[in-house]
C-alpha cells in the first residue's frame, strides 16, 4: 500500500521541504520478477528450441507453455507508466511543479550505467570473443542507435546483436522518459488526462494503420507507447478519483479471480485470440489486464495474497533491471560453457539444462552489478527526488 501524507494541490512550490516524501509499493517487486522470468522463458524457447528444434515435440510443447512470455515486456511498459505518473504527479502536488532536471537525472544515473556497459560488452568484448574462438558473428545493427537510444527502430529494420537484442525495450522506456515530464510539467494536474487519453489513441490509430505489419507493432515507439499512458491514467485515477481507488479497494474475490484468469489466457492463447483486426488493440487490452493487476495488488483488500509475502520473490524484483538486462548473455554463457564440456546442446534436456542453469547465471551476474557497480550511481539518485521509495 501507499502511505497516506497530507499533500495538498497547491500552484505554488513550497519554500523549504524538510523532509523527502516516501512511497511504497511492497507488492510490485514480486511482480517485476515474475514478468522479467516470463521474458526468461520465452528465450529459453527461442534461442534453444525455435532455434534448434523446430518441428520436433519438445519443440511444440515449449511453444504452447513459453511463447507469449514476451508479455512480460508490456508489463514492464505498464508499470513503469504507473509508477513514474504516480511520482511526478505527487511530486507537483508536493512542490508546485515538475522539475525536470532532476528527474533526468535520476532516470541517468538508474539505467545508463548498466545499458552502456552492456553495449560494450554486445559491441566490443563479445565480438573479441567470438573471433578469437573462431566463431562468426552476424552483426547488422548500426551501434550509434544504441547510444542516443533509438536502437527499437534499428531492432525493427535491420535486427540486432541477439546477445544485447533485449535493450530495444529499455529504449523506448528511455524515449518515454525523454517526453513524459515535459508534458506533465506543461500541463495542469485536473489536465493530466487529456494527455494519457490522447497518447493512448494516437497509438490506437498507428497500430491501424499498421496492424499487417508485426515487428512494427512490437517494436515501434508509437505503437506501444499506449501500454505506459495506460499506466499513468490509472496512477491519475488512484490519486485523484476517489470512487474509482474505492472500487478497487473492494474489488470482490470473484473479480480478482476474473483479472488472473484473463491474464493466464493472454499469457497461453495470446496468438490464437488475437487475430485479423483484434492485434489493432490487443496491447491496450493486455496492458488493461495488467494494470488491473498492479491495482489490485497495491490497494486491494481482499486480494488471495499480496505478493510482498514471498520474501526471496520480492527481493529478486529489486534486481529486476539487471536480470531483464543480462539474461541473454548468461544464457549464452551458459551455452558455451556446456558446449565445450561436450553437451549437445541442440538436444533436448542439454537445451532445458542451460536453460535452467542460466538463471543462476545470471542472478549472479546481477547480483554482483547491483552491488559493486550500479549501486554506486543509485545511492546519488535520491538526492534529486522530492518522492522517494520507501
Amino acid at each position: 500500500m501507499v502511505r497516506d501524507h497530507p499533500l495538498v494541490l497547491d500552484s505554488k512550490p513550497q519554500a523549504v521541504i524538510s523532509r523527502k516524501e516516501k512511497i511504497f509499493f511492497p507488492n510490485l517487486d514480486g511482480l517485476r520478477f515474475f514478468s522479467f522470468f516470463s521474458v526468461y522463458l520465452f528465450h529459453v524457447y527461442l534461442l534453444l528450441f525455435d532455434k534448434y528444434q523446430p518441428g520436433t515435440g519438445s519443440h511444440r510443447i515449449m511453444r504452447f507453455l513459453f511463447q507469449n512470455g514476451e508479455i512480460g515486456v508490456n508489463f514492464f511498459f505498464v508499470l513503469s507508466g504507473f509508477l513514474i505518473t504516480y511520482l511526478l504527479i505527487e511530486e507537483k502536488k508536493l512542490t508546485g511543479k515538475i522539475h525536470i532536471g532532476n528527474f533526468y537525472i535520476r532516470r541517468i544515473l538508474r539505467i545508463w550505467p548498466l545499458f552502456y556497459l552492456c553495449l560494450i560488452f554486445g559491441f566490443v568484448i563479445y565480438p573479441f570473443i567470438k573471433n578469437f574462438s573462431g566463431g562468426e558473428l552476424f552483426v547488422t545493427a548500426n551501434p550509434w542507435t544504441y547510444f542516443v537510444f533509438l536502437n527499437n527502430f534499428d531492432f525493427l529494420y535491420n535486427g540486432a546483436p541477439a546477445i544485447i537484442s533485449v535493450l530495444w525495450s529499455v529504449a523506448i522506456e528511455e524515449q518515454f522518459y525523454l517526453m513524459w515530464p515535459l508534458v506533465l510539467g506543461l500541463l495542469p494536474l485536473k489536465k493530466f488526462s487529456y494527455a494519457f487519453f490522447i497518447i493512448i489513441a494516437g497509438s490506437i490509430i498507428f497500430r491501424a494503420f499498421n496492424v499487417q505489419h508485426e515487428r512494427v507493432l512490437q517494436f515501434h515507439t508509437l505503437a506501444v507507447i499506449g501500454d505506459m499512458a495506460l499506466g499513468g491514467l490509472l496512477a491519475y485515477y488512484c490519486i485523484f478519483n476517489t470512487a474509482f481507488k474505492q472500487a478497487i479497494v473492494q474489488l470482490s474475490k470473484p473479480a480478482i479471480a476474473c483479472i488472473y484468469l484473463a491474464a493466464l489466457a493472454v499469457f497461453f492463447f495470446r496468438k490464437e485470440v488475437f487475430t485479423g483486426i483484434l492485434p489493432v488493440v490487443e496491447r491496450i487490452i493486455i496492458a488493461s489486464i495488467f494494470g488491473m493487476i498492479i491495482l489490485e495488488q497495491n490497494f486491494s483488500k481482499n486480494s488471495f495474497f499480496k505478493m510482498s509475502r514471498w520474501k526471496v520473490i520480492s527481493k529478486m524484483g529489486t534486481y529486476t533491471y539487471g536480470l531483464y538486462c543480462l539474461h541473454v548473455i548468461a544464457m549464452t554463457i551458459t551455452e558455451m560453457g556446456l558446449s565445450k564440456a561436450g553437451l549437445n546442446i541442440k538436444e533436448t534436456l542439454p537445451g532445458l539444462l542451460v536453460g535452467f542453469l542460466a538463471i543462476f547465471v545470471v542472478t549472479g551476474i546481477a547480483l554482483a552489478s547491483y552491488h559493486l557497480f550500479e549501486k554506486r550511481f543509485l545511492r546519488l539518485k535520491d538526492r534529486f527526488a522530492f518522492i522517494v521509495k520507501k
